[in-house]
């Protein structure tokens, strides 16, 4: 009796160093080799130079199944990769490695941004409600006083009922974030050039030009995408029309903020600040931002990590699936929307 044929499209891991170990656990590569034909543990960290295991991997590949550090996709490795049709990438944006010969070829592209989107608006919404009910001012103080001290007086203006919080970016992670504040009793102000009123309304939110935003907000939050026009997008003017008290989150990319506008605001003490990531994405070892009471200092921590990266995987393994079944991807990504996202 002959052996029934395996229609399975093949598949090929496509990442840096160490991350599929961390992204995969038994059961996603178990799903992996049950919906394409491939070695699950066979990991592709450079497609340039691959090894003849990698190589012979790459020429058969239909689908490429990507995260952090992938190859980029250029005419010589895809020249390397004539079968490939789609590549489903478990991670936020494709810009690092999806290139326009991808887009030439008629290459289908998916990536888990939804998924990454989750974590950084959770992150951003804690942050938010720690900082009008002053948290980090009342532990620095605590810890400095020691004793009895009549904390009803000292934060009679904190508090998270009818503060104005302001979106700079209605991107995945800034929709997120604003679905997210629609249980509280919070006023949510946005600034974003390609939301219309109709858009905004919406989104349950008032539509506000930037400076107008940072001067009627208690927390102003970054979320706008990583661009030319987007480079201190955030800065001097803005910080002088912040009333005192003000936080400023960033979560998005340090270069949106000018940090050298912003510091001296910071070491008065008159604004505070909660930075996930910075311009140095480390600051240098003497920044002042490293001590300051009235910053929050991490090291781009807000995304996913842990296992908060099974979630990504998750997702682009349901996105395989749909491309096994000959479905479109329920979050394809579009070559015209890349300029403008991040």
């Amino acid at each position: 009796m002959p052996h029934a044929t395996d229609n399975r499209p093949t598949s090929l891991l496509a990442m840096g160093p160490g991350i599929a170990d961390r992204l995969l656990t038994d059961h996603h590569r178990a799903r992996l080799a049950a919906l394409t034909r491939t070695d699950p543990y066979l990991v592709a960290h450079d497609l340039t130079d691959p090894s003849p295991e990698v190589a012979a991997a790459l020429a058969e590949a239909e689908v490429l199944f990507t995260c952090w550090g992938a190859t980029p996709l250029t005419a010589e490795v895809l020249a390397a990769a004539p079968r490939l049709r789609a590549v489903v990438h478990a991670a936020g944006s494709v810009k690092h490695h999806i290139t326009d010969v991808c887009w030439e070829r008629g290459i289908a592209v998916t990536s888990t941004a939804g998924a990454n989107a989750l974590p950084v608006a959770e992150f951003t919404l804690a942050t938010i409600l720690l900082a009008n009910k002053r948290v980090l001012h009342s532990a620095d103080r605590y810890r400095a006083l020691r004793t009895q001290h009549d904390w009803l007086a000292e934060l009679d203006t904190s508090g998270n009922y009818r503060r104005t919080v302001g979106i700079i970016g209605a991107s995945r992670i800034g929709r997120r974030v604003i679905e997210l504040l629609r249980p509280f009793d919070l006023d949510v102000l946005l600034y974003d050039p390609y939301v219309d009123a109709p858009e905004a309304a919406r989104l349950g939110v008032r539509l506000a030009a930037l400076d107008e935003l940072c001067a009627n907000s208690s927390v102003v939050s970054v979320h706008a995408p990583q661009l030319p026009e987007t480079h201190h997008l955030v800065g001097a003017a803005q910080f002088a029309v912040m009333a005192d008290g003000t936080t400023l989150i960033n979560t998005a990319r340090g270069s949106l903020v000018d940090e050298a506008a912003l510091l001296p605001e910071l070491t008065s003490g008159r604004l505070h600040a909660v930075l996930d990531v910075t311009d140095p994405e480390v600051p240098p070892a003497d920044s002042p931002l490293y001590g300051l009471p009235n910053v929050l200092l991490t090291p781009h921590v807000a995304g996913s990590l842990g296992n908060e990266l099974h979630r990504m995987a998750d997702h682009a393994l349901d996105e395989l699936e749909r491309y096994v079944q000959g479905q479109p991807f329920a979050d394809p990504v579009r070559a015209g929307v890349l300029p403008h996202s991040a």
